[in-house]
């Protein structure tokens, strides 16, 4: 698809512009909105996006991804340099920037706190506490040296023992810090950069808080949160860290791109963070957040309705009265899929028998995705044939299997074939013991939802199966997802590393439930792939084990996949800097700008 081509809309302008001021005054504001709301500020304790994302301009991870370089490359973040890895991938060993301070909180008793090699072996640690419920758990789990043992008494005892040594995590002096594995994890250095497994909190703050830690985030990262004038769900506000350690923008582009270079021209060697404050309001209809936008309450437009798109950007080219307008608009393709997941343990969708195999697959074979893309994302998405997406290591151009297939007759027959049967005579099948077969999904009241459920219900009122959908709050919807309460589900899964292992996450069978596995998929042989891929770097031999995989995944269906969609946002030309983040949840406000000038100058000529 040419899309994928697309180049930003604002780079002349951006080149020629006056570079801005160096300082990060809280009348740098940058203001725009979600549209789904947090869950919480606890980094350990969230799966979703937006909360990961606020969650990282909080706090920090070892490393991080650089902001332009494509494709992504690792970089230090609190570590003085790289990681230092054993030829046999099993003990990394990470040494701290000196002078790393969290934010001020009275928990420290009105003293500086340093980051200390401490604070990592209690994070990675806290990972385990059974009263946390951390949903990255999966990553160390049964990894670490010597931690099986201990989170076996704390799973008996309901506490953790913090202050028990752990040969597996350790202080090896004030600034260095080492982890054990039992097997090889060659990349473990991925998780490293999620902020959901190795963000680093302060023992302090977590026993001062205690199960109200999600509300009082205190971290070392570039913004804190501004408690004050947080509204839950409502609007969150953010404020540079005046703790934040002194660092200077730098990045990597690729030579040859031209987005990249001109963003390092323009900001290299500032003074990050360069904006003071950032606003995030929660809008979850789609078209009062474009027009927000355009009524410039919002400087950015993260993620443009798609609803929008025919007059927004038709033919993948910025309208002309936004252009007019300065506005400008840059395409990406993420790292993501799209899905409805079937609950395993579901009487009427789960289990493994045959019959049950096929009523997923016809389910499947049975929805109109080609409508979805059309009438939902407007043709910003291509269709999926794996549970991965393009552009992460193990996906191979030319690999297909049939989860993509579109055949109504095919669903039909298959149905017809394992007596789902409309025997009362009223249009609609039912179970094979003449039980009703209707299935019950799930999504948010929002304009976007009710036009995917409308999709969803011609598709299956097409093969004759009743298909009803109950209402709610994202937020509270993911709470039942994590402990197998709904049938069935439609969201999307973003890539927490550029790895195709980081869908596999979400399917391997320890991790059902709260740590990702929502439909609670579980087969012995797929498992067994996945410890088998988990161990190896990356190369032609773990490919050909996630193509196994994804075979296995295709006959059982445990998900629907839909599509890859592609990401349009909008920006006034005051906003500098701005690149998405192929990793969704990356925080990116400490590296861009607004140029008051040439804000002021743009609301003077455009009212």
């Amino acid at each position: 698809m040419n899309i994928l081509r697309i180049a930003p809309l604002w780079l002349a302008a951006s080149l020629s512009m006056p570079a801005p001021a160096q300082s990060a005054g809280a009348d740098k504001v940058l203001r725009y909105a979600f549209e789904v709301a947090e869950t919480s500020f606890d980094p350990h304790k969230v799966s979703d996006v937006y909360s990961s994302i606020v969650n990282k301009g909080m706090f920090d991870t070892p490393v991080r991804y650089d902001h332009l370089a494509r494709p992504l490359k690792l970089v230090p973040n609190t570590l003085a340099a790289m990681p230092e890895i054993s030829p046999d991938y099993r003990v990394y060993t990470l040494r701290i920037r000196p002078g790393i301070f969290f934010a001020d909180d009275a928990a420290f008793g009105g003293r500086k706190r340093e980051l200390v090699a401490e604070d990592f072996v209690y994070s990675f640690k806290r990972l385990f506490d059974p009263q946390l419920l951390a949903t990255q758990l999966g990553e160390v789990e049964g990894h670490i040296v010597g931690t099986d043992e201990w989170l076996a008494r704390a799973r008996q005892s309901g506490r953790l023992e913090f202050d028990a040594p752990i040969e597996g995590l350790k202080a090896l002096d004030r600034y260095t810090f080492q982890i054990k594995f039992n097997t090889p994890k060659p990349t473990f250095l991925y998780v490293l950069a999620d902020c959901r497994v190795a963000c680093t909190v302060a023992r302090e703050v977590v026993e001062k808080y205690g199960a109200d830690i999600g509300s009082h985030p205190v971290g070392t990262g570039a913004y804190r949160l501004v408690a004050k004038e947080w509204k839950r769900s409502s609007k969150m506000v953010f404020e540079a860290n005046p703790n934040f350690r002194e660092e200077y923008f730098d990045a990597e582009p690729a030579a040859d791109d031209a987005e990249g270079q001109a963003i390092l021209k323009r900001l290299k060697g500032r003074r990050i963070p360069m904006v003071g404050r950032v606003e995030v309001s929660i809008i979850e209809e789609r078209q009062p957040r474009w027009i927000s936008f355009l009524n410039r309450e919002f400087d950015l437009l993260w993620r443009m309705p798609e609803d929008v798109a025919t007059q927004a950007v038709p033919n993948t080219t910025l309208a002309p009265n936004l252009k007019k307008q300065g506005i400008q608009a840059s395409f990406t393709p993420l790292l993501d899929v799209t899905l409805m997941y079937f609950n395993m343990k579901d009487p009427i969708v789960g289990g493994y028998t045959p019959d049950k195999i096929a009523l997923r697959r016809a389910i499947s074979l049975a929805y109109r995705s080609m409508d979805e893309i059309a009438l939902v994302y407007k043709g910003l998405a291509i269709p999926a044939s794996t549970p991965f997406s393009p552009g992460v290591a193990g996906y191979e151009i030319g690999f297909k299997t049939p989860i993509a297939e579109y055949n109504p007759a095919k669903s039909k027959a298959l149905l017809d074939m394992y007596g789902y049967r409309d025997v009362d005579g009223d249009g609609y099948r039912e179970m094979p013991d003449g039980s009703p077969l209707v299935l019950r999904s799930n999504s948010t009241p929002t304009e976007k939802d009710r036009t995917v459920d409308e999709v969803w219900r011609k598709s299956m009122d097409s093969i004759g199966i009743r298909f009803e959908v109950t209402k709610g709050k994202w937020p509270d919807l993911l709470k039942q997802a994590q402990n197998s309460k709904l049938m069935m589900w439609f969201l999307g899964y973003s890539a927490s590393q550029p790895d195709a292992k980081s869908s596999f996450d979400n399917l391997y069978g320890p991790n059902c439930g709260l740590k990702g596995n929502l439909a609670c998929f579980q087969v012995d042989e797929f498992d067994r792939l996945y410890k088998k891929a988990e161990v190896l770097p990356h190369g032609p031999e773990r490919t050909k084990i996630f193509q196994e995989m994804t075979r296995i995944f295709a006959t059982y269906t445990p998900w629907k996949v839909n599509m890859h969609r592609i990401m349009v946002d909008m920006w006034y030309p005051y906003v500098i800097g701005f690149r998405r983040p192929l990793i969704q949840t990356e925080n990116w406000w400490r590296f861009v700008d607004i140029d008051l000038g040439a804000k002021k100058a743009y609301l003077a000529r455009n009212g």
